[in-house]
């Protein structure tokens, strides 16, 4: 084959290594040159007149490059050739049809050659285009033929194509440099790292190692010198320090959590600078609060916060992450870092200072040298970054206690934007916390609980809540809503609207007529909203009313995700209602959806934060709580609500959501038939005496008789009120559970008013009787006339 490898990689080839022929339109060769008889050991006299095919190792192996051919010849590509004395070689052939003939060139050269060709094209065009290693070529003159480095370089260090080496170096090192050149183009003995400085003639720039070897042509004549300017050991420290500068500015401060950016300044340093980093951090720094101040030896209230290491595991021995420091002495090295300063120390320093107790708490196995940088920021001193060095032999310098000092600097600021961040936050879902009811109720309607997981990613707290009203004659309204926005004022103005849907459905509205009040309050928050700080004002919300005596439940939306029913029989669904439009848009009516409910029904009540977690589809999220809910309700016993609710929301609290989540649970319980009895009586002044004795006769059947007394107290005057007043038919009901319950239902929407009769007046002390009978009394309206109410505990309130 020639030549070794070695030999071709010094000589690559020339154009004299090509061999030629030509072919006719047959593939019959008629003429052959030198180089191919050089190549094939054929002579001219043999190879003539004979086809190119014959001289294939295998004339049916056939590889193209485009896969075109003329007269079966391929116009391109390699092929495996074979001597006389039986030896092969690859070549790589291209075919050219010469104009006005049918004959070819063909042109073939050893593919060994073509690809040390390639490689190194390849060598020098990845030196060129280095921007930390400066390449350059320079004639016999030694003037700069070609060079990677631009023109207008910050240091001038590369002469421009066509200059001298005066023209880019300053006297002094252009004679220096060019003597060196000139020995190296003389002898041919190359020089490897010498380090000089480099600059334009008005400055020295910067110091690099200069490593430079002779160009010689095909026949070993000198052509030139190529020169290699890598930086210095100092240089490329530099470097490295401004990478890392940069990933930490990155990296350091994209959490709002403190205990990410405190992970996220230790991994920069590690392995970078050091092989291992802790931070530790001042206790009220994790809770938000402002850290205390530290004066001389003693507790410094410091929590070590992460440690990483280059090897991935924490030494036992040292102190763990989350565990608090002990109280320390006060050394030169800790006053230092006390006073703002990063301290460069060797392993001997930091033992001696600390002590032979604390020692192994704080120095690492092997470790050699360290630095303590303080976290200051806003005038507090958060903490400190701690670095040390173990497996790599060189201990810290100067440059590497500045280094840490900037970086130190800019996490301090990150971490104090988290600490910040962290309490503001606590005080707003402290707040929204405090806003909302407690998580779970047990009332003769309903079991229920409530479950709010706060926004989380550093997004704001948001405007979700729940409530669970309990309102006269056992009913109760279910109720969950979501604020437009995030942020104190969303939070706020849950509080105002949770204060008057409590109040309007205190007056026991119809969810419908509930909603269009609120939604005339939202539009009123709206226009009294400051002009200079514009706001979005709306909401959503649903609304659920459910009778335990009827069974019945009527549910209204504004803009709100419909709510899931499980049945007792373990069955779920999302119940189909007609949603209105979002709180504050006005002008359109709300509709009412009408359902009744088995006792043990369990109706979950959600924000769309629970079911778009993640950026989920809505439809998938309410699909995939609907088998959720069955699941985690399938099985022997009664499920807890409180557990189920949780687990719902582990996804929630697994992955921080960017929106909150508030859920509502109720199960359902009804009242039994004989706990409630009913009458209905004309508007004659005779009923009423009917209408005692049927009180009377049912509170002994349920054996209530401690409260005949005031039962018939209550119903006289209530029917009275009814038949002077309202007219009939007039509808009496006894409600018994934890409490008894008396009902007056009439025709007339004539509001009842408590009054103060004076001694002269003859009426007008009903309503102040019943009151003064009954822990409380009221009305409501219905679709046809009013139900004065009143409630009385099972034990009597008169002794």
């Amino acid at each position: 084959m020639g030549a070794s490898t070695d030999d071709a990689w010094d000589r690559s080839f020339s154009f004299d290594d090509i061999a030629t022929a030509v072919l006719d339109d047959q593939g019959m060769v008629l003429r052959w040159s030198r180089a191919a008889a050089d190549l094939l050991e054929h002579t001219a006299e043999d190879a003539c007149g004979s086809p190119v095919w014959s001289f294939l190792a295998d004339p049916s192996h056939r590889r193209c490059q485009d896969g075109s051919q003329r007269s079966g010849i391929p116009l391109a590509g390699r092929a495996v050739l074979r001597r006389p004395s039986g030896d092969q070689v690859e070549v790589v052939f291209r075919v050219v049809r010469l104009e006005g003939s049918s004959e070819s060139l063909v042109l073939a050269l050893p593919a060994q050659h073509l690809d040390l060709w390639n490689q190194n094209t390849a060598l020098a065009r990845a030196l060129f285009a280095q921007n930390q290693i400066e390449i350059g070529i320079h004639g016999l003159d030694l003037g700069t033929v070609r060079t990677n480095a631009a023109s207008g370089t910050s240091d001038g260090s590369a002469a421009l194509v066509g200059g001298l080496l005066g023209e880019a170096l300053s006297p002094q090192d252009a004679e220096e440099v060019e003597s060196v050149l000139r020995r190296v183009l003389d002898t041919g003995v190359p020089l490897i790292g010498w380090e000089q400085w480099v600059g334009p003639p008005q400055v020295r720039g910067r110091q690099g190692a200069l490593s430079a070897f002779r160009l010689e042509d095909a026949q070993g004549q000198p052509t030139g010198v190529a020169t290699m300017l890598t930086p210095s050991a100092a240089q490329k420290r530099d470097l490295n320090h401004l990478d890392l500068l940069h990933e930490a500015s990155e990296r350091i401060g994209t959490s709002l959590n403190v205990l990410r950016t405190s992970q996220d300044l230790a991994e920069v340093l590690v392995p970078a600078l050091g092989d291992m980093a802790w931070v530790e951090l001042a206790e009220a720094v994790f809770q938000g609060d402002d850290p205390p101040k530290l004066v001389g030896a003693g507790l410094w209230h410091l929590r070590r916060a992460v440690v990483v290491s280059a090897t991935g595991s924490v030494p036992s021995g040292l102190l763990q992450p989350g565990r608090a420091v002990p109280p320390l002495p006060d050394p030169p090295v800790l006053r230092r870092l006390r006073c703002g300063e990063t301290v460069l120390a060797s392993v001997q320093e930091a033992s001696e200072q600390l002590g032979p107790e604390l020692a192994p708490l704080f120095v690492p196995e092997r470790g050699h040298s360290v630095l303590y940088a303080p976290l200051f920021a806003r005038g507090l001193l958060l903490g400190a970054a701690v670095v040390w060095r173990t497996d790599r032999p060189d201990p810290f310098v100067e440059e590497d206690r500045r280094l840490l000092a900037e970086i130190a600097s800019r996490a301090a600021l990150s971490v104090d934007n988290a600490r910040r961040y962290t309490r503001e936050h606590r005080a707003s879902v402290a707040l929204q916390r405090r806003l909302l009811p407690r998580t779970t109720s047990d009332i003769p309607a309903v079991e229920a609980a409530g479950n709010y997981v706060p926004a989380g990613g550093g997004a704001d707290i948001g405007g979700d809540w729940f409530d669970v009203i309990p309102l006269p004659s056992f009913r109760v309204a279910l109720v969950v809503g979501d604020v437009v926005g995030h942020g104190l004022h969303a939070t706020a103005t849950m509080g105002r609207l949770r204060t008057a849907v409590q109040t309007l459905a205190d007056l026991e509205l119809d969810p419908d007529e509930l909603l269009t009040h609120v939604d005339d309050l939202v539009q009123q928050l709206a226009e009294e909203a400051d002009p200079a700080q514009p706001s979005v004002a709306g909401a959503t919300c649903l609304y659920a009313l459910y009778d335990p005596v009827s069974r019945q439940c009527a549910l209204a939306s504004a803009g709100h995700p419909p709510p899931v029913l499980l049945h007792p029989d373990g069955t779920a669904q999302v119940i189909e209602i007609a949603p209105g439009p979002p709180l504050g848009v006005g002008g359109m009516p709300f509709e009412v959806t009408h359902l009744r409910l088995e006792p043990g029904s369990i109706l979950a009540l959600y924000t769309d934060g629970l079911v778009t977690l993640n950026g989920q589809d809505i439809e998938d999220g309410m699909s995939q709580l609907v088998e959720s809910l069955a699941t985690l309700c399938d099985g022997d016993g009664v499920p807890s609500l409180d557990e189920v609710g949780r687990s719902l929301l582990s996804r929630a609290t697994e992955v921080p959501s960017r929106d909150d989540v508030a859920l509502l649970l109720a199960r359902t319980r009804a009242l039994p038939d004989d706990s409630t009895a009913a009458w209905q009586f004309s508007a004659d002044p005779a009923i009423v005496a009917e209408a005692r004795e049927a009180a009377t006769g049912q509170l002994a059947a349920w054996g209530l008789d401690h409260l005949v007394f005031t039962t018939e107290l209550i119903v006289s005057e209530l029917v009275t009120n009814a038949i002077r007043y309202a007219g009939g038919p007039i509808v009496l009901r006894l409600i018994r559970d934890n409490v008894l319950i008396c009902e007056v239902s009439d025709p007339s929407n004539t509001q009842p008013r408590l009054c103060r009769a004076r001694w002269t007046d003859e009426g007008g002390r009903g309503l102040y009787l019943v009151a003064q009978l009954t822990t409380r009394w009221g009305s409501r309206y219905g679709q046809r006339g009013k139900t004065i109410w009143s409630e009385q505990p099972l034990a009597s309130v008169v002794e």
